[in-house]
């Protein structure tokens, strides 16, 4: 990881002071001064007129999967192809660009942010986290643009010149995980995650990613609460931290389980990550229930966030999800937050194009942080063009039968139900078998059948199991 830079201890205060501050006032203070030092370097660089809004373009585009991730993504988070571009003019003609993966983000850009936001000047709108992500990024990268600086000089000091990427995944067969963390290392990445789930085999998608990435290569299994309690989960961290590679294990059990937690943390070496935000920051760092967060949200949220994390001395990685658009933005968070020192999440690598007119490389798992105007990069306007789609009416649902199979010859069917986590609600809910070896887990192909059909309608009630 990416040694930290002396100079961030003044930023850090003790524990005990810490612990006995409030986290609104000490992280709402902060903002209030960095939202007005950042308005305020902009305008040094161009007249408040120049900043004004002239207009908000906004273009849907559908972009497609790489060929292993796709596989997947089919059968859970088809949706996740679907981004709006935001394109925000300025008087001053520059443009800025940002994005909003439709179906998965903290805010989407709604119509009604984008006329409040005509006509207003972008540097003083562009920390309301109410606007949605692909305005607020376009916001960003439009006024950074007009002052003549990167993007991450609004949101402070920089104190790092790269960042660290990881590699994403959904959870995915045991051939393809490591198909994947093959190519991962192949493109200078140190570090992939995915997903553990119940209906793969953990054990074996471990085991054989281990195979074809060298020991310091770093691998984080996110359960999402799928191990339930510490008592079911303890077995399984245990077999899987017995291989180097395996790193982080983000919210093994509930998160609000605090006693559980507490076990685990006991019990592994290996780091314990969590959703910031449950439980309370408060509790989480005054109980020691993990070892670091996952952060994400819009500037302002993520930035308070960050300093919070910073004064307890908790590491975390940045979780900004997108196309390659969104990972540059996310980029510049990485220069100036002294604790996003875990390699950050972005998805972007799930895409055959990043939609940006150059590649954000990745060498011994680290990015260059850009330091020209806004984010650095551009948008390819070309591509947009070819990949631009209609704005569905609501999140696309194509019918999905998914079919687990186990050693012993039971079978368990899902169907789509109009949930996005239709298949891993009822695995928090304890309805599906806890994790075995030898369980795979495929997309049956609807092929016009009655058989299908039944099948689909039995299983779109909910999972239901047939033993063998």
């Amino acid at each position: 990881m990416q040694a930290q830079n002396d100079t961030n201890a003044k930023n850090q205060i003790s524990r005990r002071r810490f612990l006995g501050a409030s986290f609104a006032g000490v992280a709402g203070t902060g903002m209030l001064a960095l939202i007005s030092n950042s308005v305020q370097a902009a305008e040094n660089k161009a007249a408040p007129k120049h900043l004004r809004i002239e207009r908000i373009e906004r273009t849907t585009v559908k972009v497609p999967f790489r060929e292993v991730p796709a596989r997947s993504m089919a059968r859970e988070l088809p949706h996740w192809a679907y981004t709006e571009i935001v394109e925000v003019h300025l008087k001053s003609g520059h443009i800025g660009f940002g994005e909003t993966l439709l179906y998965y983000t903290w805010n989407a850009t709604s119509d009604e942010a984008v006329q409040n936001a005509q006509g207003k000047n972008a540097a003083m709108l562009m920390w309301d986290d109410d606007l949605g992500a692909g305005l607020q990024m376009a916001l960003f990268d439009a006024v950074a643009k007009a002052a003549e600086v990167p993007v991450h000089a609004l949101l402070g000091e920089k104190i790092y010149e790269q960042t660290p990427l990881s590699w994403w995944n959904i959870d995915t067969s045991v051939a393809d995980m490591a198909l994947e963390c093959a190519e991962a290392y192949k493109q200078g990445y140190m570090s992939y995650k995915t997903k553990g789930r119940p209906w793969f085999d953990v054990w074996a998608q471990v085991e054989e990613a281990s195979k074809v990435v060298p020991q310091n290569f770093k691998i984080d299994m996110d359960f999402n609460d799928t191990l339930l309690d510490a008592e079911r989960a303890l077995p399984i961290l245990k077999d899987l931290a017995q291989y180097p590679q395996v790193d982080i294990f983000e919210s093994p059990i509930f998160q609000d389980d605090i006693a559980g937690n507490k076990k685990l943390m006991a019990a592994t070496d290996v780091n314990i990550a969590m959703h910031y935000g449950t439980p309370e920051p408060l509790i989480a760092i005054r109980e020691n229930i993990c070892d670091g967060f996952v952060i994400g949200h819009g500037a302002s949220a993520l930035m308070a966030s960050g300093a919070v994390a910073a004064m307890a001395d908790k590491p975390f990685w940045l979780q900004l999800v997108g196309t390659g658009i969104t990972a540059a933005f996310s980029l510049h968070f990485g220069a100036v937050l002294s604790h996003a020192i875990w390699p950050a999440v972005n998805c972007h690598q799930l895409y055959k194009h990043n939609l940006l007119t150059e590649p954000i490389v990745v060498k011994d798992g680290f990015a260059q942080i850009p330091d020209k105007p806004g984010l650095g990069y551009e948008l390819d306007r070309d591509l947009i063009e070819t990949l631009r789609v209609k704005k569905p009416a609501s999140r696309p649902e194509p019918p999905r039968l998914i079919e687990t199979t186990w050693k012993d010859g039971r079978k368990m069917y899902f169907g789509n139900t109009g949930e996005v986590n239709f298949v891993l609600n009822p695995a928090r809910d304890g309805n599906v078998p806890f994790f075995e070896r030898g369980v795979d887990t495929r997309l049956v192909p609807n092929d016009g059948s009655k058989e299908w059909k039944e099948l689909y309608q039995k299983a779109n009630q909910g999972p239901f199991l047939v033993k063998g």
